[in-house]
């Protein structure tokens, strides 16, 4: 099974150590719940820096496109809950990205997750388009990864909310590659052999993609809430 639906929210955060515990306690038993509740929004995930940091992500599996900017969505960001306005502040260096799926292959949840921000350099979209297209289509086939999927960023036109308010504002990423496996060390290798700096570059990719490797920490679908 590929990603649900068409569209999605990725983002990446730090979370200090000393507010992990009630950030995880939030996020788990009221805002993914309140997030599932928001028609159009099929899957979420958190995942947690495999180096032990500081650091998550975070992706909301949406229907289509125009669920990012849906009247249930837009009143849930900017009425937080009282507990949702004591934890925004603490989400510091914020990437939230609001895309379109480009690309997706192989399935399901895995454990263990690769993430890459990347954008393409002048004229060369339609190049690193290609070669991404044909690596990830690869890639739920090679031993210890399952899936592999491109995200673009594509910021709907809206107002910013209450809760990007709070949080001071957001950063952006532009093309975004997951790649998930089960098994970390042989998901490193399969990223070092064709999604590396080298590669990518040659591929038509600007210099200094952002790479980092993250464990699952917790899932919830819609279908969840009835249970």
């Amino acid at each position: 099974m590929p990603l649900l639906g068409r569209a999605a929210v990725a983002m990446w955060w730090d979370m200090a150590s000393a507010m992990r515990t009630e950030f995880e306690d939030w996020h788990s038993h009221e805002h993914f719940p309140e997030r599932m509740g928001i028609p159009g929004f099929l899957r979420g995930s958190r995942w947690a820096s495999a180096s032990g940091g500081e650091g998550f992500f975070v992706m909301y599996e949406l229907d289509v496109y125009g669920t990012l900017t849906s009247p249930h969505y837009l009143a849930r960001l900017n009425n937080p809950t009282p507990w949702s306005t004591k934890m925004m502040p603490h989400h510091r260096n914020m990437v939230r990205s609001q895309c379109r799926l480009l690309e997706s292959h192989g399935g399901g949840i895995a454990n263990t997750m690769m993430t890459l921000r990347l954008s393409p350099a002048a004229g060369k979209a339609s190049d690193l388009l290609a070669y991404l297209r044909t690596t990830l289509s690869e890639i739920p086939q090679c031993p210890g990864a399952t899936s592999a999927h491109l995200l673009q960023t594509e910021t709907p036109a809206a107002a910013v909310t209450k809760e990007q308010q709070i949080r001071g504002g957001d950063g952006v990423a532009d093309w975004i590659v997951l790649v998930s496996g089960y098994d970390a060390t042989a998901l490193a290798n399969v990223v070092a052999n064709g999604l590396d700096a080298a590669s990518l570059g040659e591929a038509g990719a600007q210099p200094g993609h952002i790479a980092a490797h993250y464990n699952l920490r917790f899932a919830m679908s819609k279908a969840d809430l009835a249970r």
